[in-house]
C-alpha cells in the first residue's frame, strides 16, 4: 500500500512517520505547496519519497492524507475524490459551515470514504469507551464531563486566525462528546474569560472556557478548556451512567495533584502538549485509515458529523457573547 501525505509541517510530518512505520504501508508519498519542503522532510524520514505536486500525488496512492492550512482543504479533498483516493483530512475540512456543507455533500456524492482527522475518536481509552456505551455497558448515560487544557498556550500571532477557543480547541469535544452521548444536542450554554493573557483579548477571544450540553433525551455534558495548565497538558472525560462510572484519560502522567493520601502525583513526564497525550490515537488513527482504505472497518469519523461540532461551536460563541443559552435545531 502506498499513501500519501500533503502538507509536511509537524502534524504532517508526525502522521508521515506513523505511516511510514506500519507493516502494510510500503511507501509514503510527501508534497506539500512549499517547494522543496517535501524533499526536505523525506530526506529526514526512512520510508518516503517526495513529489512535485498533487496530481502526481494522487495518481500514485491508495489513500491519502491532507494536513495543508485548512484554506486549501476544500479544493484539496475535492481533487483527491474526484480521482476516487480515500482521504483522511485534518479538521476542520472547511472554515465556514455553508463551505463545509456543500463541500460534504459533494463527498457523498463522490461514494469515496474520507475520514476526518478528530483524534479523540482514534484513542483507544476513548474508542473503549465508545464501544461499552454502544454494548450498553455504561447504561443510560447521567453525565459526561470533558476537560481539556493546553500546557502553554499558542504562539499569540496564531490567534486572530484560529477561530477562537471553541472552534479551536474545544472543537475536539464538541465532536467527542456528542458521539460518545450518542443523542442530538438540543441545547448549549457557554461561558467564557480572559485569564492568562491579554493578547487573547485582543484577538476578541478568551483562554479559559466552559460549556454546557443538553441532549435530546435529558443527558446533561459540561466541557472546560484552558490556554494554560503549569502541570502539564491535560485531557480526560468522564462518563457517568445507570450501570458504570468511567474515565479515559487518567493515566501516570496525567497533570494532576491529588491531596488525598496515595493519591495520584503527577511526575517530571507529566505530558507536555496533545502530540504526546495522544500519541496512541495518531497512531491508530493511521491504522485505521488503511483499514477503511482496505473496507476492513466502518468509517468511525465521516465527514457529515464534523458539521455537528462546527454548529456547536459556532452556538457556544453566540451563547458566550449573548450570555443566553442557544436552542440547537435539526442537529
Amino acid at each position: 500500500m502506498r499513501i500519501g501525505v500533503a502538507g509536511v509541517g509537524r502534524i504532517g510530518t508526525m502522521h508521515a512517520t506513523n505511516l511510514a512505520a506500519l507493516d502494510r504501508v510500503d511507501e509514503v508519498l510527501l508534497f506539500d505547496p512549499v517547494p522543496g519542503r517535501a524533499a526536505q522532510a523525506s530526506a529526514e524520514l526512512s520510508g518516503t519519497k517526495a513529489v512535485d505536486d498533487l496530481d502526481t500525488l494522487l495518481g500514485a496512492v491508495d489513500g491519502v492524507l491532507l494536513a495543508t492550512p485548512t484554506n486549501t482543504h476544500p479544493e484539496m479533498l475535492r481533487a483527491a475524490i474526484a480521482q476516487g483516493v480515500p482521504t483522511l483530512c485534518e479538521k476542520p475540512i472547511a472554515s465556514d459551515l455553508a463551505e463545509m456543507t456543500a463541500l460534504v455533500e459533494d463527498v457523498e456524492s463522490s461514494g469515496v470514504e474520507v475520514l476526518v482527522g478528530f483524534q479523540r475518536r482514534f484513542d483507544p481509552a476513548i474508542y473503549e469507551l465508545n464501544r461499552r456505551i454502544r454494548a450498553g455497558e455504561v447504561g443510560d448515560i447521567y453525565l459526561v464531563r470533558a476537560v481539556g487544557n493546553d500546557a502553554n498556550p499558542p504562539d499569540f500571532s496564531y490567534l486572530p486566525a484560529s477561530g477562537g477557543i471553541f472552534r479551536d480547541l474545544l472543537i475536539h469535544d464538541l465532536d467527542c462528546v456528542p458521539w460518545l452521548v450518542g443523542e442530538p444536542v438540543v441545547e448549549v450554554y457557554a461561558s467564557g474569560s480572559v485569564l492568562v493573557h491579554q493578547a487573547f483579548a485582543d484577538a476578541d477571544d478568551v483562554d479559559n472556557a466552559v460549556v454546557m450540553l443538553k441532549f435530546a433525551g435529558g443527558a446533561h455534558a459540561t466541557l472546560a478548556g484552558g490556554r494554560h495548565d503549569p502541570v502539564g497538558y491535560d485531557h480526560r472525560i468522564e462518563v457517568l451512567g445507570s450501570k458504570d462510572s468511567l474515565v479515559a484519560g487518567v493515566d501516570p502522567r496525567t497533570p494532576l495533584n491529588s491531596l488525598e493520601p496515595g493519591g495520584h502525583v503527577a511526575g517530571p513526564d507529566a505530558y507536555p502538549g496533545f502530540p504526546e497525550r495522544f500519541h496512541r490515537a495518531y497512531v491508530n488513527e493511521m491504522n485505521l485509515f488503511t483499514q477503511v482504505i482496505k473496507g476492513e472497518v466502518a468509517n468511525p469519523s465521516p465527514a457529515r458529523e464534523s458539521l455537528i461540532s462546527l454548529r456547536l461551536a459556532e452556538a457556544c460563541e453566540q451563547s458566550r457573547r449573548t450570555g443566553a443559552p442557544v436552542k440547537i435545531e435539526g442537529n
